[in-house]
């Protein structure tokens, strides 16, 4: 593995401002001349969108429940290229996963300990002063396999708040690398699947900028990067990661807001497989390129596009000749374009692709998170009858009419209960809400 110092930027909850921090110390290390890279834990696709814009490089998902071991270490290996300090979010709260053998449960904390990675733990004070100091000792002395290097206080409210907090954190003989005051102009939008993504936001790199200045003036930036340190390698670090194979040679994709949610370490592998990625915009009526093997229609905010996905005639006649003749397989998003009709949430009926037979609804509403194991029940495109994926769902939508074809998996989630059958094919055509994040 390559030599590459390295921090997590955890949280005990979510909602603590684990993503405004991180982006204003990416944008701050950025500005200082640093060569600085980002990755996150966890299946989330939003937040390293941001975390590109701010310091102008991919970021990647690091996630031990849905990755092989060999794959997160080849993943940390490819980041830690031409790169001073990695800086890496946490998903949700340090320790909070799924179920799995010890090291595979999909909490951040995995892969601190795998990789001897230190933590610098992000603390919502607000409503609470000296209780603070306990939480923090509990998460210092709680795995001996993790280092707490330092803390970051968030939405301290006065001068007085935060002497209370120093009164008691500093015999901890924990540093604070920060404190922030409430400021609403600090806070990014949220919608339905988290924030408003950043490539929707015309200002994005001002925010971000505003958020290093902050950082800048409110956390000592060279007491956090000597609390960093170099990745520990693994035993398996060297073996080569699997992801998933790559669906043909040239792969058309689909990608625009409506159609965002693609993992960086996919698109990599299937580049480095030899594959072509061949993108197009399906809200700005673009069909498939032809010349294309295969079509790739991934998840995103196609419930807020119903309507103008229903009226894109190039996109929509396009990708019905593609799919006649040639694989297309979609996800979520994808999945529910392909269908006959989508419902968005006042109760519009859009006819969508009809490649498949299914109708789903955002009106109707059902919220479905968490790991899946699929196992195929059908060869695909890119996977064989038997095989087993894992991954993730991540939705409001429901199907409110299944359809009349084959299911192409069954499910389980992160804790082994089966969730039964997913998707459906016909033909060339396969789709389902399920997110294939690697095999298993």
């Amino acid at each position: 593995m390559a030599s590459v110092k390295a921090l997590l930027i955890a949280a005990p909850r979510s909602g603590s401002g684990k993503t405004t921090l991180t982006l204003g110390i990416l944008r701050a290390l950025k500005r200082r001349g640093l060569r600085v890279a980002a990755a996150k834990t966890g299946p989330d696709y939003i937040d390293p969108a941001f975390h590109r814009f701010a310091c102008d490089r991919d970021s990647v998902n690091l996630d031990s429940w849905s990755m092989p071991p060999a794959l997160i270490g080849a993943l940390l290996d490819n980041a830690a290229k031409d790169t001073d300090l990695l800086i890496i979010e946490s998903a949700m709260g340090l320790y909070d996963g799924a179920d799995g053998p010890e090291g595979r449960t999909g909490a951040s904390a995995d892969t601190a300990a795998r990789f001897g990675i230190p933590v610098v733990l992000v603390l919502d004070v607000a409503g609470q002063s000296q209780s603070a100091a306990p939480i923090l000792h509990g998460y210092a002395t709680y795995d001996p396999a993790i280092t707490i290097s330092g803390t970051i206080l968030n939405k301290v409210s006065s001068d007085r708040h935060l002497r209370g907090l120093e009164k008691s954190i500093t015999p901890l003989g924990i540093p604070i690398i920060g404190a922030f005051r409430r400021n609403a102009a600090l806070e990014l939008p949220e919608r339905h699947l988290g924030l408003v993504q950043a490539e929707e936001h015309e200002d994005i790199d001002n925010k971000i900028n505003v958020l290093a200045d902050a950082v800048e003036s409110q956390l000592d930036l060279d007491v956090l990067v000597e609390s960093s340190r170099e990745i520990r390698p693994a035993s398996d670090s060297t073996e080569s990661g699997i992801a998933i194979p790559p669906p043909g040679q040239r792969i058309a994709l689909a990608r625009d807001v409506a159609f965002s949610f693609v993992y960086p370490h996919l698109m990599s592998a299937w580049r480095k497989a030899g594959a072509e990625i061949v993108p197009f915009s399906p809200l700005a009526d673009e069909a498939p390129d032809p010349s294309c093997d295969c079509c790739w229609l991934p998840g995103g905010y196609t419930e807020l596009h119903a309507g103008k996905l229903a009226a894109s005639d190039r996109f929509l006649k396009g990708t019905r000749q593609f799919a006649a003749a040639k694989p297309l397989h979609g996800e979520c998003g994808g999945y529910m374009t392909m269908g006959e009709t989508l419902t968005d949430a006042d109760g519009v009926e859009h006819h969508m692709l009809g490649v498949l037979s299914h109708k789903t609804s955002f009106a109707t509403r059902k919220f479905n998170l968490g790991y899946r194991r699929a196992v195929l029940t059908d060869d695909l495109s890119f996977a064989k009858q038997g095989m087993a994926l894992r991954g993730h769902e991540y939705h409001y939508a429901t199907v409110v009419d299944p359809g009349t074809e084959t299911p192409i998996a069954t499910l389980s989630d992160g804790w082994g209960n089966d969730l039964g059958p997913s998707g459906g094919r016909r033909g060339q055509v396969s789709g389902t809400f399920f997110h294939a994040i690697a095999v298993e």
